[in-house]
């Protein structure tokens, strides 16, 4: 699943190609998305600027003249800015016709995503209560130190919990803890506020690193311009159980935490 380092390279490569561009026209093919796009959406969007492209956790909101479009890649998702022509393919399922000639089309398989039209998206429940973001001044050690304090949940868990920070998901949230020292089964409440300066640093590295790679590929992610993720390269334990620690030389373990593939080294996460 695309998560904040994906989203975030999709924003900066889709954003130059829209920002200041009207739509022209609207081509749903398929409205059954995880909420259904807008019956109305083709003329709700006709003629209206695209002002801005933000990113919220792992949503992406388009400011236009009158309302926002919010966007989410859910499960294997994307985006890409091509041709008005470009041959239509299999689960291209909206495309946004611009005025220059080019469109934005939203590619989802599994039909996880969204693309749907609102007037101000602040108070929706998909937005409401979302932690700060990692890579804002709102997230840093004291802020995980008053937030984890009492909390018996293991932290990887807890780092995962959009309530306490947004976007960072399984892949980056293993990284960052071995990066961090930190087993990730150990409670959350229980992480000293020294320990937690590291991880927060271990938190930021991972995320800008994994963007300036262009996110991770594992199976479905592809960046606008069709190329793959290759922050895959650098992963020091996600999905490397029984090879050897890149630290100590220790064969790496596994184990399920709420429900999520975990991979840490027992000997250099403590």
């Amino acid at each position: 699943m695309p998560e904040l380092p994906e989203v975030e390279v999709t924003r900066r490569g889709i954003e130059p190609h829209l920002v200041g561009r009207r739509i022209a026209a609207v081509t749903v093919r398929e409205a059954r998305l995880r909420r259904p796009v807008n019956d109305d959406l083709a003329a709700r969007l006709r003629g209206q600027k695209i002002t801005g492209l933000r990113r919220r956790g792992k949503y992406l909101l388009a400011d236009l003249d009158q309302g926002q479009i919010l966007l989410h890649l859910g499960m294997s998702g994307h985006l890409r800015v091509v041709p008005q022509d470009t041959v239509v393919q299999r689960h291209d399922h909206v495309d946004l016709l611009l005025e220059d000639g080019n469109c934005l089309r939203f590619h989802d398989p599994r039909r996880f995503g969204l693309l749907l039209w609102g007037e101000d998206w602040a108070g929706d429940p998909l937005l409401q209560g979302l932690g700060p973001e990692p890579l804002g001044s709102e997230f840093d050690a004291d802020y995980l130190f008053a937030r984890s304090r009492g909390h018996r949940q293991a932290i990887k868990s807890f780092l995962m919990d959009s309530r306490v920070v947004v976007g960072v998901g399984n892949i980056y949230a293993n990284e960052s803890l071995f990066r961090a020292g930190i087993d990730p089964r150990r409670a959350a409440g229980r992480i000293a506020l020294t320990r937690l300066h590291q991880l927060h640093q271990a938190i930021v590295e991972v995320l800008q690193e994994a963007i300036a790679a262009g996110g991770t590929t594992l199976r479905d992610f592809t960046r606008p311009d069709g190329k793959k993720g290759y922050f895959r390269l650098s992963l020091a334990v996600y999905g490397r159980e029984k090879e050897p620690c890149i630290r100590c030389g220790k064969a790496l373990r596994a184990a399920r935490i709420g429900g999520r593939s975990t991979f840490y080294c027992g000997q250099c996460q403590r």
